[in-house]
């Protein structure tokens, strides 16, 4: 089976359940993970701006998409020729069904049975003692966070943070002033790259706050990443405790 994806961390997940090379035939120039193995894969542009000429070229039996990662008109426009999967990852449940579905498809269910058990052991240790009020931020000028019915929130709920934004939906925009009931101010690695410059200005005005760096990955990419993440989930609450104690 030739496959394309569209998705940087279900990309992962096909390589992570087995696949290689010869079966991973396509993917966005987002999709970084393993390094080692997608470096042979054809860049069929990003996860927004697919040429889709370049997949009609590879000829793929079956292509995965997202319904949040990827434009809707260009998946849709694939459809007319291809055999196409689109997901929808908003909660942990719908993660484990991800990995099962994908495991199903291409008999690799043990495989994908293991890293489903690895998730859920791994946001199953890594848990605050008492809930912390937290603020993650994705994009900056303008400020954006996360809302409820996001993959994010659930992340960060099972590890025992309180989005204060959890009133909203999807990314809102933000002010500076809106962030200060949070304790913790989380700036992303991704998808914008907040620097150490970035906290540096938030700490100017929040100078008694925790504000922090976060690796996006652990907390936006589903699929099979969460399972790799167990000693950053178990530092970062660590460094919350240390702060609680101080």
């Amino acid at each position: 089976m030739k496959i394309v994806s569209l998705v940087p961390s279900i990309t992962e997940a096909l390589f992570d359940l087995g696949l290689t090379e010869n079966e991973v035939v396509g993917r966005t120039k987002f999709c970084i993970h393993p390094r080692d193995k997608i470096k042979n894969v054809a860049v069929i542009g990003g996860t927004k701006n697919i040429n889709i000429e370049k997949i009609k070229a590879l000829q793929p039996d079956l292509i995965l998409a997202n319904k949040e990662e990827n434009v809707k008109d260009q998946v849709e426009a694939l459809m007319n020729d291809f055999k196409v999967t689109v997901t929808n990852v908003e909660t942990i449940e719908d993660n484990y069904y991800l990995l099962k579905n994908l495991g199903k498809l291409l008999g690799k269910e043990d495989k994908a049975q293991l890293f489903n058990l690895k998730i859920y052991e791994v946001l199953n240790q890594a848990k605050l003692d008492t809930p912390v009020k937290a603020a993650y931020l994705i994009w900056n000028n303008p400020y954006m966070t996360i809302g409820s019915d996001t993959f994010i929130h659930k992340i960060l709920s099972e590890i025992g943070f309180e989005n204060v934004f959890r009133d909203k939906t999807r990314y809102p925009q933000i002010s500076t002033e809106d962030l200060a009931a949070a304790d913790v101010i989380m700036l992303s690695s991704e998808p914008f790259p907040f620097k150490e410059k970035h906290v540096e200005e938030l700490r100017a005005f929040y100078p008694d706050k925790k504000i922090m760096i976060v690796d996006g990955e652990a907390f936006s990419w589903y699929g099979t990443h969460i399972a790799k993440c167990e000693n950053y989930f178990k530092e970062l609450i660590a460094e919350i405790h240390a702060i609680q104690q101080s």
